[in-house]
């Protein structure tokens, strides 16, 4: 109840204070590619029940359909406001709505596509997906330029399922085992120091 009462309280003060960018932001991805504004996928949450993720559309719109499901590095299908939102992790927003709604946290493991999840192994499956996937968690942070990374690889597929993953799912493991509200403060603050750099940059 008291990381709920947290994400709640910080998520409708963050979407306030943010609100007038994420304006902005709307209307630049409206002018700036053919398409919607949002990007919808579906994630896996907790207790494996699905959901809709939001985020402002950052490729163009048929690019679930045109390519894999993880973004390597200089990715053709990323629009030009599209490398920029992601740049600055600002495409991520309107996570906060999902937050509102029960679907997310402000910290915890962060959602994958039902192809990945179905990867998974037990039990570690049923830890990870016990506590709400969040917006930003301690591998988020390791991983801060997961697509750079790939994008070096000589199969980026294949270097996110056999190394990427298993370290991801480790570390999800190990937050839901010692999940505080205190561990989800220090990530917030680490989180938004590292976006601060790169804001500045």
């Amino acid at each position: 109840m008291g990381k709920r009462c947290f994400d709640l309280l910080l998520a409708a003060v963050a979407l306030l204070l943010f609100s007038p960018l994420m304006l902005v932001i709307a209307v630049w991805v409206k002018l700036d590619s053919a398409g919607p504004v949002f990007f919808r996928q579906e994630r896996v949450g907790r207790r494996g029940v699905p959901f809709r993720i939001h985020k402002f559309r950052t490729m163009v719109v048929d690019a679930p359909q045109s390519g894999p499901q993880i973004t390597i590095g200089d990715d053709a299908r990323i629009t030009r406001a599209g490398r920029i939102l992601r740049r600055h992790k600002l495409d991520e927003l309107p996570q906060l709505l999902d937050v509102l709604r029960g679907a997310m946290s402000l910290v915890g493991p962060r959602p994958e596509v039902p192809r990945y999840v179905a990867m998974y192994p037990e039990p570690m499956r049923s830890k990870v997906l016990s506590v709400r996937p969040g917006i930003t968690d301690p591998v988020s942070l390791q991983f801060f330029d997961e697509s750079t990374v790939l994008g070096a690889a000589a199969d980026p597929e294949r270097e996110y399922v056999e190394v990427v993953m298993p370290r991801k799912l480790a570390a999800a493991a190990a937050y839901a085992e010692q999940a505080t509200l205190a561990n989800d403060l220090r990530t917030i603050a680490q989180t938004l120091r590292l976006l601060m750099k790169r804001w500045t940059s």
